[in-house]
């Protein structure tokens, strides 16, 4: 357990963020890990908050009250309205929590939903969180969205753009450069000495020997023998449809998939509210829930935790794991 307590950003305003919050503060607050929240304080509900100036007095507070490091919204929240008045505070909350693991003064970052409509509208620049991050905390290699459940992580090479356009972005070099990342996230961050990846075809069937296609051929299988080249344990491309059988999920630690739903509906369809969003090739630790900001239940007190509780509890893993290769 890392005794430098989590960032936890509130998200958009009008969603189920602070909801959540409170119900992981409660689930946590003897066990842990610490957190504290980057928000307004007169969102929070149903349970105690301590209000800090200082990350390090979180550890001490957690346990009899939420501790919450206060960032005040402009304008008035209604649970499930968006309002583009508060989007500058969301993406504050961000680079606030960033700058303050950058700086040691948190162990990791572990970010609620925005919704990226809202913050598009006030002329915010980036796809979402992943490339967001990439900018505040990079490495100079682009950020690598790995998402995680019990018994299975996949990356999406391409993430948010139509299939259209991820067939044409897709190469050999953007596989390769995925793969490397990966299997030192798995080293560092996952204790995995020797990390097992496999890699989906981008065709059905991995392009049957080119009948369906021969993106496979020219460019997955040459990334694939590349990264092999290097030392990294890898097979591929494979047929996705029984990539991800209970079966084959236990012959590798992580999928490379072409796209963004080939990687996202196994992971939400084996654990819907357990799922975690974790971003490679960052400075920082940073982890979410896998879920979006859930308009249609705001306020109605049925948000589940769960993917939150599990995120925060994989980001203070992945900290204590960096922390003893240090």
């Amino acid at each position: 357990m890392t005794q430098t307590s989590l960032a936890l950003t509130m998200g958009e305003p009008a969603g189920i963020g602070t909801e959540i919050a409170a119900k992981a503060w409660r689930c946590l607050r003897h066990a842990g890990p610490s957190f504290f929240l980057i928000g307004d304080p007169r969102q929070i509900q149903d349970v105690p908050t301590a209000l800090i100036r200082d990350p390090s007095e979180a550890k001490m507070r957690f346990g009899d009250a939420l501790p919450v490091l206060p960032l005040a919204l402009p304008a008035p929240v209604q649970p499930g309205r968006l309002d583009p008045a508060n989007a500058p505070a969301v993406v504050a909350a961000i680079e606030r929590a960033v700058s303050l693991a950058l700086a040691g003064q948190a162990a990791a970052v572990v970010t609620n939903p925005i919704q990226k409509s809202v913050l598009t509208a006030i002329g915010f620049p980036f796809p979402g969180h992943t490339e967001f991050l990439g900018e505040l905390a990079g490495t100079g290699r682009p950020a690598v969205m790995l998402l995680a459940c019990p018994g299975l992580r996949v990356v999406p090479v391409t993430v948010h753009m139509s299939l259209r356009a991820a067939a044409d972005r897709l190469t050999s070099d953007l596989i390769i450069q995925h793969g490397r990342i990966v299997a030192e996230a798995l080293r560092q961050d996952f204790g995995l000495d020797r990390p097992r990846l496999v890699v989906a075809g981008l065709n059905p069937h991995a392009g049957e020997e080119g009948t369906m296609g021969r993106e496979d051929i020219e460019v997955v299988a040459p990334a694939v023998a590349a990264l092999r080249a290097e030392g990294i344990e890898v097979r591929g491309p494979l047929p996705a449809d029984t990539l991800f059988t209970p079966r084959a999920r236990a012959t590798y630690d992580c999928a490379l998939c072409m796209y963004h739903d080939q990687a996202l509906i196994p992971v939400k369809t084996l654990d819907m509210d357990g799922g975690v969003n974790v971003t490679l090739g960052l400075r920082i630790v940073r982890t979410s829930p896998d879920h979006g900001t859930a308009l249609d239940i705001a306020g109605s007190g049925r948000a589940d935790e769960g993917s939150l509780v599990a995120a925060l509890r994989l980001a203070a893993s992945i900290a204590a794991t960096r922390s003893k290769a240090v």
